[in-house]
């Protein structure tokens, strides 16, 4: 399948480096040697066999540090991987709390659909009658499903994205089109 789009956060701040995709997020320190327990932020865990290098990255702050693979393996529903420049527990333990990320050109596809986080920012936002609603701000998670926040320069509307509502995404028009229920926008 894919990078997760939910959970694979892309950021690139002004002036910063590439946009990066989280694939992952260190848990703990692995044994004595520098390995890392990490959580697979991805719907395709086995992305992770064949990766040779990643990001890990603090967005936060856009703290990055590239680093090759030298080694991976699974662990239940987690990946140990072993990176260059990461050795010993207290370099493993520094890095709790990373994102495990690849830049922007090696994310996976994603099934028809779905959608990165960055692809929709900024695009603008419509109902289906025409009537501007303003543009696609962030995007926060539920445990149901994605909260598009789209902003119109006063207030910022919380727009479920189901297939209900989100009728139209056309990402090379930077154009959504949505069909909120009647006085949804009014709130």
């Amino acid at each position: 399948m894919s990078d997760s789009p939910g959970a694979g956060r892309a950021d690139r701040p002004e002036g910063r480096g590439p946009r990066l995709v989280a694939i992952g997020t260190v848990v703990r320190a692995h044994g004595l040697r520098g390995d890392l327990k990490v959580r697979a932020l991805t719907d395709e865990p086995a992305r992770f066999d064949s990766l040779l290098g990643c990001v890990l990255w603090d967005p936060d702050r856009d703290v990055r540090l590239e680093r090759r693979v030298e080694r991976v393996r699974r662990q239940g529903e987690h990946m140990i991987l072993k990176l260059s420049g990461v050795d010993g527990v207290d370099a493993a333990r520094g890095l709790i709390g990373r994102l495990v990320a690849v830049g922007e050109s090696d994310a996976l596809p994603l099934a028809d659909g779905q959608f990165y986080p960055w692809q929709l920012e900024g695009c603008r936002v419509e109902t289906a009658d025409g009537t501007r609603v303003g543009e696609v701000a962030g995007i926060e998670r539920s445990p149901a499903h994605d909260l598009w926040v789209v902003a119109d320069g006063v207030r910022e509307h919380l727009v479920p994205a189901v297939p209900e509502i989100v009728v139209e995404v056309n990402l090379g028009a930077r154009r959504v089109v949505i069909r909120p229920p009647k006085g949804r926008l009014e709130l």
